[in-house]
């Protein structure tokens, strides 16, 4: 039997990132190309979706440059086709874990891609009845109370309920998501729990980033559910999580991942 060298070990920790890299960049071509395909879609009905997008400030939009309406229906456009992406993104984050788990636990597809579609839907949800008139509310009484009549600009308006609905979409999915990969042996509880002060540090950074005027309000508004959903993810890693599996008993494909699963099993 050949000796094990220095360089088959790096074989062997090379070829199955290149794999997971590989497999990675096919599955986001796949969502980019979903994403696409409704946008164009999407752009047909803009009109429709900016008259609804307006429905919490009852004075009509305006715009001040030539091309403003436009892009505003371009974001809008695209947070549509990003929206109902979603069960293809779901769907591509399931096969790319899959592998990972064991096949008892894979038969957990159907429920939990039915669970994260419910926590993206009442992500928005939250989002569009909560949050989104508390914030547009308090600035507009805000002006107005100085004597300012508002008359928003609908790219502006736009992009600030756009921001605000996806952000939320998504970070609804964190406890799932985290829940996931600690079940796959990908995280563990204590790293989650470790990193808490990152966390929150983080969800602040990315408050400050989304929120198009970066106050302590809507900062607030948008890190403190993040740093909730956080501690819940956190919940969900202790509860389903395992300690990871063993590299031999990991399989690179989901056939591969099936058989080794049930060696062990077996």
């Amino acid at each position: 039997m050949a000796a094990f060298s220095p360089t088959m070990a790096m074989n062997a920790v090379v070829h199955p990132l290149q794999r997971h890299i590989r497999d990675i960049k096919r599955r986001f071509m796949i969502v980019g190309a979903t994403i696409m395909v409704f946008f164009v879609i999407a752009f047909s009905y803009s009109s429709f979706l900016i008259d609804w997008f307006k429905r919490p400030f009852e004075d009509d939009l305006i715009f001040y440059a030539p091309a403003e309406a436009l892009f505003a229906s371009i974001k809008i456009s695209f947070m549509a086709a990003v929206i109902a992406s979603v069960p293809i993104i779901l769907y591509q984050f399931w096969k790319f874990i899959e592998p990972a788990l064991l096949q008892k636990e894979q038969r957990w597809a159907v429920p939990l891609f039915f669970l994260g579609l419910g926590f993206f839907i009442l992500g928005l949800g939250f989002c569009n009845m909560v949050i989104l008139p508390l914030v547009i509310n308090f600035f507009v009484t805000f002006g107005m109370d100085r004597a300012i009549t508002p008359e928003l600009a609908v790219g502006t308006y736009v992009d600030f309920n756009v921001k605000f609905l996806l952000a939320f979409g998504f970070a609804f999915e964190i406890p799932l998501v985290l829940s996931l990969l600690a079940r796959a042996g990908l995280i563990q509880a204590s790293v989650l729990i470790r990193f808490r002060k990152h966390a929150a540090l983080v969800a602040l950074i990315l408050s400050a980033v989304i929120t198009p005027d970066a106050t302590m309000f809507t900062m607030l508004l948008m890190a403190v559910p993040l740093i909730i959903l956080y501690e819940i993810g956190i919940w969900g890693a202790k509860a389903f999580g395992r300690a990871p599996l063993p590299a031999g008993e990991k399989g690179e494909t989901t056939d591969e991942g099936e058989a080794s699963h049930n060696e062990a099993n077996g």
